[in-house]
């Protein structure tokens, strides 16, 4: 690897209160992948939008292939070479493969030209995509090719990949890891951004690392440890979460034949959903975006009704109820969406806190909301799971992604579940939040709560659970006992492979 591609020279952005890159400098060189580090709100995201042309520096300067680099706008980033993928896909469901590419093109060629030439080029990269197929009709794997092969198609210089793996099966991530080193073969550079560090010791050549929005210092990932590379993040050791030894008590809550038609004309069925769920019990559900898990979550929390007798808790009927009526009885969940699903972006934190606190933590009274106690419920999430925030009064959007999910993992927490179900619950965060987060999971666990947890972090569910079952295209694996399972077995499972299966509801006691 040889010549400068991109210098940044002491980039610095401010916001109100905050000052999100201070003096940031470092630079990446042709062929190269190149990592950037940091925890959330160390001012990564703020970083690559200003390389991107989507905020504009205060102070500092950019040069490109030597030339002064200074995007106004995306289009400009895109003219000059650079084009990005971000973490949450910019795709209508409802246009084809084709269609939505040619949406992110200046000039986009006759249908047809287009067509052919997303076919070459996916083939080439070992990315296959139909252009004809409709995105909505896309696992999540498919719809980052999507995504991949537009950035593609623009013949860029540097590529910036925003959390690329977070919805991938173990098999789509060396496909796609396939993909980037070929194209750094060929002389692209590649600008990394991912919270999975072993992820970063296997493909990155160099890492910068920020903290409080300084570059605190750079590595090379494969001499340098995980373990390392996350106390560099944080300035801190970090410890693993502690499993507590527990004994499993009752079952508290029981899914019973649960079918049930999605919402939207692009969801998932659940069909014929059959488990049981222990107190003290961590139960995690994997499986590839698209197959269910919005469903399967919208079920439990009750803004999908199904029959009164496919949902149980302790024995009691819940299919027909609502979201709060659930949540009386202790029956709490948070969605995955975060920003606009789990919390109002508008709304300050105590507003949030109010939203789905108010029965458990006596926050109402006769139709009035006591505000005093709202406040001091958000400040106490604030503190226990250190939100990085200037105040319960700031609105859920000014904080980072990874803090906005303490403070819904937090919030429902501290509201003493009977059952929490949580989906994705440390999805884009940085390894010291998610470590505070899946601790927070055990100890609620240990205190005798039963917590069922969705995700597609593989490592997450290994660590934290007690059994697994994979969801697919609706219909769900028997539970195993998480020790008896490896990685590879998990991802053939997410697949759909038959042959792991044990008895239903076999329950392994610590």
């Amino acid at each position: 690897m040889t010549g400068k591609l991109l210098t940044i020279n002491g980039l610095t952005k401010a916001y109100p209160g905050v000052i999100a890159n201070d003096d940031v400098s470092f630079q990446i060189t042709n062929g190269e992948v190149h990592a950037l580090l940091g925890e959330n709100g160390a001012g990564k995201s703020t970083l690559v939008k200003m390389i991107y042309g989507l905020v504009k520096p205060d102070a500092g300067s950019m040069t490109l292939n030597d030339a002064a680099y200074a995007p106004n706008e995306p289009r400009a980033a895109r003219s000059a070479g650079v084009a990005m993928v971000f973490q949450h896909f910019s795709l209508f469901e409802a246009l084809n493969v084709a269609e939505n590419i040619a949406l992110g093109m200046e000039n986009p060629p006759a249908m047809g030209q287009l067509s052919a030439k997303i076919s070459q080029v996916s083939g080439d990269y070992g990315l296959p995509l139909d252009p004809h197929r409709l995105v909505g009709d896309l696992s999540a794997g498919e719809r980052q090719r999507v995504e991949i092969i537009r950035c593609l198609l623009q013949d860029p210089k540097l590529l910036i990949m925003d959390e690329p793996t977070s919805v991938l099966t173990p098999q789509e991530v060396d496909i796609l890891f396939a993909t980037l080193k070929l194209l750094r073969e060929q002389g692209t550079s590649i600008l990394y951004i991912s919270h999975k560090l072993e992820e970063i010791r296997t493909l990155c050549d160099e890492a910068t690392v920020l903290r409080g929005g300084k570059n605190v210092g750079t590595c090379i990932p494969r001499e340098t440890s995980a373990s390392a590379m996350a106390e560099m993040m944080v300035g801190t050791r970090l410890s693993p979460p502690q499993k507590a030894y527990k004994k499993l008590e009752k079952t508290v809550l029981q899914l019973n034949g649960l079918n049930l038609s999605p919402a939207s004309p692009f969801g998932t069925s659940l069909k014929d959903i059959t488990l049981e769920i222990r107190a003290g019990e961590i139960l995690g559900i994997g499986g590839v975006a698209g197959n269910g898990q919005d469903e399967l979550l919208g079920a439990l929390s009750g803004e999908a009704k199904s029959a009164p007798q496919s949902v149980q808790m302790d024995g009691q009927n819940l299919g027909h109820l609502s979201p709060n009526a659930r949540r009386k009885l202790g029956l709490l969940a948070a969605p995955e969406e975060r920003l606009g699903h789990a919390a109002a972006p508008d709304m300050t934190l105590t507003e949030n806190a109010m939203l789905t606190a108010a029965e458990r933590e006596n926050l109402q009274s006769n139709g009035f909301l006591n505000w005093t106690r709202s406040r001091s419920f958000a400040e106490k999430v604030i503190a226990r799971f250190d939100v990085r925030t200037p105040g319960p009064e700031n609105a859920a959007r000014s904080l980072s992604g990874g803090n906005l999910q303490k403070f819904v993992i937090g919030r429902e927490i501290l509201q003493n579940p009977r059952v929490l179900v949580v989906n994705q619950p440390t999805w884009g965060v940085d390894a010291s939040a998610a470590a505070a987060i899946r601790q927070a999971l055990l100890d609620l666990a240990a205190d005798g709560a039963a917590v069922l947890v969705i995700s597609q972090d593989l490592d997450e569910l290994m660590e934290i659970t007690d059994r697994f079952a994979a969801l697919n295209e609706g219909r769900l694996s028997a539970p195993v006992a998480t020790s008896d399972l490896t990685v590879e077995k998990i991802g053939l499972m997410l697949g759909g492979a038959h042959g792991m299966e044990v008895a239903h509801d076999t329950v392994v006691h610590p």
